[in-house]
């Protein structure tokens, strides 16, 4: 699996919070049960039926309406110093959070005060809004993109509010000579205790940041903040990061176009660019913003590429757009075409078909699971079958339609090349020309999306034929494809008026928000997206019509992307903060638990 992939999966944790109202009335409920179980614990009260009135108008004043307060003054203040991402549902599920963790801990306090006859009704208190003062305070500066300074004092909010309208009920009406003293101890204990906690928390951030600002020049929190307003609202701030660790590289784009006396009827695509990070990122939907460019049907294959060539910016596409287009004025046309001819040697299968003065291989490892080819290696097939079939432009198309968990990238050294190698080496370059026809369809698939592995694009499917040969290139808008669902789908076709047919996906990351590093289509709706793929070929057949085709191979200049160097920087740096924090955070954490604990429970206060 690839490991940016795998960095995407971390995105799974980012689901979507509740309505606000669903927030209010759940603390306005948790408040009022949590005040009528304290009561109840307590025996010396009113009664049941008392003790269930006024301890749960007790926890609503105190606990609820405190925390429903601080989840509106939260949102305020982050917004009021230029903080992004805290929306009122956010802050108000926060609070509630907040809210029912404080609960949990008193409640426990009061059932091992009923077991050893001790009160720690306060010291429990005192504890858990210092925990809801850490937490606060970390989920503030880890994801609002404020100071330290700013996220401590907006965590500061609730336990404040608590704690005040805790003083302000429990002592009204009663003698107000001992309140002065009570309120010092409670004071210097809680200040001392959450000086402990949030140090620790700002100790553990300041370890994890520093290999980033070393390494790759930005900010932990910076990167945590602008991914989850990118997951929230489809902000590409993160973007302007990314271009702090850029590297501008050169790459190709290879094209085959089709065109009648009218103009291009179709144009494929297969850019050595990869339709990455994730979400709507970089290049993340490149296959269908740049087939959107041109004004025909456009396929946009996966060419060799791994995540080291995904675009920094969706601006990026914009010089693939313009390359192809300039390719396009040179190409030159006739009706030749050869055959659809497969091939295959170990694990590597391609399928070949020539066009006037070039070819196009669809590389495929299935039933064998395989990730992406990368740049060299695709590069080196393209140089060798134009070596052996005397042709101009080799089209290489990744098909990446096997995808299981452990699959691994196509790099330098793999056995996988030197299959590619050999079996390029068995193509016949003597293939019989014929005049081509072809016939195109697509449809968005919009009653499947991002929770099937169904990209914006849906399906596309051209049918060429040739001296009486139909072949299907089925193009799934998707990122690979569950193992074994490429032979179901061809198993399912067998009986259509087709002789061949490959099937293949963009490798387009913008389904990879959902729940998964990876979301292959195959997982779900297989039958659906059969009949999709059935539906697809009968119709582009019907479409057939005669062509002139040409190829193209453009280099693009320039290219901003993550680059070899950046690209496993980010994620060795992601993964060794990751293995140290598992380290770091409970000793740290732990640690500075312990003491609060002690210091609130047994300090001399």
């Amino acid at each position: 699996m690839s490991s940016m992939s795998s960095v995407a999966g971390l995105s799974k944790y980012i689901t979507t919070l509740p309505d606000t109202k669903f927030s209010i009335i759940g603390m306005i409920v948790i408040s009022f049960l949590m005040g009528s179980i304290s009561y109840l614990l307590d025996l010396t009260n009113f009664g049941i039926l008392a003790d269930i009135f006024y301890g749960g108008l007790f926890g609503l004043m105190v606990f609820g309406f405190t925390s429903i307060m601080s989840g509106a003054l939260n949102q305020q203040t982050i917004s009021s110093f230029h903080g992004i991402n805290l929306k009122i549902k956010h802050s108000m599920f926060l609070s509630a959070l907040s809210m029912t963790f404080l609960c949990l801990v008193i409640i426990i306090g009061e059932i091992i005060t009923r077991i050893i006859g001790v009160d720690l009704y306060i010291n429990s208190l005192l504890f858990g809004c210092v925990l809801i003062f850490g937490f606060n305070t970390l989920v503030f500066w880890a994801t609002s993109k404020v100071r330290f300074v700013i996220a401590a004092g907006t965590g500061l909010i609730q336990p404040i509010l608590i704690l005040a309208m805790f003083t302000l009920v429990n002592f009204l009406g009663a003698d107000t000579s001992f309140i002065g003293p009570i309120i010092l101890q409670i004071t210097l204990k809680a200040i001392i205790a959450g000086i402990i906690f949030v140090l620790a928390i700002y100790a553990f951030i300041r370890v994890i940041a520093s290999p980033f600002k070393k390494n790759l020049g930005i900010g932990v929190l910076d990167l945590l903040s602008l991914f989850i307003a990118h997951m929230n609202e489809g902000s590409n701030s993160l973007e302007g990061l990314f271009e702090n660790m850029s590297e501008a590289i050169d790459t190709v784009v290879t094209f085959v176009s089709f065109k009648t006396e009218e103009g291009i009827k179709a144009l494929f695509i297969s850019p050595s660019v990869h339709p990455g990070p994730l979400g709507d990122l970089g290049g993340s939907n490149m296959p269908t913003i740049l087939a959107n460019k041109f004004d025909h049907f456009t396929m946009v294959a996966h060419g060799p590429s791994t995540h080291d060539f995904n675009p920094i910016a969706v601006s990026e596409i914009d010089k693939i757009e313009n390359t192809v287009k300039k390719g396009l004025k040179y190409v030159h046309y006739s009706p030749d075409a050869s055959k659809f001819v497969r091939y295959n040697s170990d694990k590597a299968n391609i399928g070949v078909q020539f066009f006037n003065d070039g070819m196009i291989i669809l590389s495929t490892f299935a039933p064998e699971a395989v990730d992406d080819i990368e740049f060299g290696v695709g590069l080196t097939m393209m140089a060798q079958s134009r070596s052996r079939c005397h042709v101009e432009d080799s089209v290489i198309v990744d098909c990446h339609n096997s995808f299981a968990p452990e699959s691994g990238e196509v790099l330098p050294g793999n056995s996988e090349v030197f299959d590619l190698i050999d079996v390029i080496d068995k193509i016949d370059p003597d293939q019989k020309k014929c005049p081509i026809k072809i016939g195109c369809w697509q449809n968005n698939m919009d009653d499947l999306d991002k929770q099937q592995g169904v990209g914006e694009s849906g399906i596309k499917i051209m049918v060429i034929e040739v001296d009486n040969q139909k072949t299907a290139y089925v193009l799934f808008d998707s990122n690979n494809m569950e193992i074994g669902f490429r032979q179901e789908i061809m198993d399912a076709v067998s009986d259509l008026d087709i002789d061949e047919i490959e099937v293949m996906t963009t490798d387009t990351h913008t389904v990879n928000t959902i729940s998964r590093g990876y979301n292959p289509i195959g997982i779900a709706k297989r039958e659906r997206i059969i009949e999709y793929v059935r539906a697809g070929i009968q119709e582009a057949i019907k479409d057939l019509e005669k062509v002139e085709v040409g190829t193209g191979t453009e280099k693009i200049k320039n290219l901003n992307t993550f680059g070899p160097n950046n690209s496993t920087e980010l994620i060795s740096t992601i993964s060794s903060v990751v293995a140290v924090s598992k380290i770091i955070a409970p000793v740290l954490l732990i640690t500075a638990l312990l003491i609060v604990f002690m210091w609130i429970f047994f300090g001399g206060l």
